[in-house]
């Protein structure tokens, strides 16, 4: 069995559902009285109730644009600057605040491993009293931050590097002699051809975790082919860490202190297992309770255990973006749309509105999938879309099955030239 962090990775998966279950009803009662942005969400909300994942589904879904264009209202009306989400506030209990694209503003507390990173750091191979390379940034966004804070739980020294100055990165990286990396696999991968060309050997760069953005295998296969080993993690700047790659390279592994859902796009309905939707997260956190938090990326669940015995469930990783609202015909059509329409068809099991034709020249097609279509069905789901879109679209009725399981409620098939 690979070396785990602790014990909690390896624990039955019986114990680990009773004890996140067990911890849910007092974090939403939390939410409610210490964060005024979810005693209004959660509002009238029997917190004894929340103790299933069923009970949970029926609670609002909050969504990254939901959050952002409420921050922006409360500063707008001289009041909190995160929009009433965080449960502490400036002072001892919060030393930083960080800001991410919106600008949406995100607390850091004074919990040790505030983000909960040191697990992921762990399972790239990295070991207390080594020193790290840390080339995320460390101004605007907490990715820096949340790093650090893993590796020093860890029991390792860090460097903080940031970004750019990339003769600088080679320089102290020759002389200070790191295990590793972290930050994004382009930048190592500047770095490193970087080093080639001013003729400078990284011998002790043998392992690193990456983040931000894609990890092909391709990439994979490149650092490998130069003695690097790197493993990839995923986490936000609302959640902190989600989920975190392992040697076994079989997706990635959830986090302990979070309870995932895959959910339709648009909705707040989760989907059966394996099918691709997109991932909605209550994190754990008594400083930033999110409960329910649409992160807008899809994924979908792995069947089985890692092999190297860790007993958490695992996802495919990052398949895409959940926001499939598309301009079509001069109007907004948006994936909730769709599921008004579904919802009114109880035989209807999945659809899927594809949009195609050249620009200016919208064709939009529903395509539903039914055991047992009825007679009439197409030209009521017809009628449905037109009411509920104001649009026009032809119907096809098909087999259970026929429709790909990528995550998509609305695809833009159009060709533009």
């Amino acid at each position: 069995m690979t070396a785990v962090y602790d014990a909690l990775e390896t624990r039955p998966p019986a114990q680990r559902e009773s004890a996140l279950l067990a911890a849910l009803p007092a974090q939403v009662a939390h939410a409610q009285s210490r964060s005024p942005a979810f005693a209004r969400i959660l509002h009238g909300v029997e917190v004894a109730a929340i103790t299933s994942r069923a009970a949970l589904a029926t609670l609002p879904v909050t969504r990254k644009g939901e959050l952002q264009a409420l921050q922006q209202e409360g500063r707008n009306a001289g009041g909190d600057a995160f929009g009433g989400f965080a449960a502490v506030g400036f002072g001892a209990a919060m030393p930083r605040v960080f800001a991410s694209p919106g600008p949406i503003y995100e607390p850091e507390g004074t919990a040790r491993d505030y983000w909960r990173m040191a697990r992921a750091i762990h399972a790239a191979g990295f070991r207390p009293g080594e020193l790290i390379h840390n080339s995320f940034s460390y101004h605007f966004v907490p990715a820096g931050s949340m790093m650090e804070t893993g590796a020093h739980a860890l029991g390792c020294t860090v460097f903080p590097g940031g970004t750019g100055q990339t003769e600088q990165q080679v320089q102290a990286m020759r002389e200070l002699q790191p295990a590793g990396y972290i930050g994004t696999p382009s930048f190592l991968k500047i770095i490193v051809e970087k080093a080639m060309e001013l003729g400078v050997a990284l011998p002790s760069v043998k392992k690193a975790m990456f983040g931000g953005e894609a990890y092909p295998p391709s990439l994979r296969d490149w650092f490998l082919a130069r003695g690097i080993d790197g493993y990839q993690c995923y986490a936000t700047a609302d959640l902190g860490l989600i989920a975190f790659e392992t040697r076994a390279r079989e997706g990635l592994i959830l986090d302990e202190h979070v309870i995932v859902e895959i959910v339709r796009p648009g909705t707040g309905d989760p989907v059966a297992e394996g099918e691709v939707g997109e991932l909605v997260v209550t994190v754990l956190n008594p400083d930033y309770p999110l409960v329910r938090f649409g992160t807008g990326d899809l994924s979908a669940i792995l069947p089985g255990q890692c092999p190297t015995g860790r007993t958490n469930t695992r996802i495919k990783g990052w398949m895409g973006r959940a926001d499939q609202t598309t301009k079509i015909r001069g109007m907004f059509v948006h994936p909730k749309q769709v599921d008004t329409v579904v919802k009114r068809f109880p035989e209807v099991a999945r659809a899927r509105l594809v949009v195609s034709g050249e620009m200016a020249n919208d064709i939009m097609t529903l395509k539903v999938e039914t055991a047992a279509p009825a007679q009439g069905l197409a030209e009521r789901l017809g009628d449905a879309v037109r009411e509920v879109t104001k649009l026009r679209a032809q119907v096809e009725v098909l087999a259970p099955g026929s429709l790909p399981n990528d995550g998509k409620v609305i695809e833009d098939a159009r060709t533009y030239q």
